[in-house]
């Protein structure tokens, strides 16, 4: 029988939550000082790379959020504007 695969977003969100965690531990070497200068800009490049990626995923989080509104007895979806509110 076939393995079921993790809906994406179950991968989006496992794929953020590592990221998240690499994240502190760079931050925590970082801050400890005990690095030398081209390892820190190795993690700090890395730290960019995390960040953007994480924004990215935040930012198609956002966009895919849809509120759920009942309207007649049924459930259906309604999406939120896009743009800063």
């Amino acid at each position: 029988m076939a393995k079921s695969t993790p809906k994406q977003t179950e991968y989006d969100f496992s794929r953020f939550e590592a990221s998240l965690v690499e994240l502190e531990k760079i931050v925590e070497r970082m801050e400890n000082g005990d690095q030398s200068l081209e390892e820190s800009l190795k993690d700090f490049e890395r730290g960019v790379t995390l960040t953007k990626n994480c924004q990215t995923m935040l930012k198609n989080a956002e966009q895919k959020v849809e509120k759920l509104v009942k309207v007649h007895g049924e459930l259906e979806t309604e999406s939120f504007p896009d743009g800063d509110s």
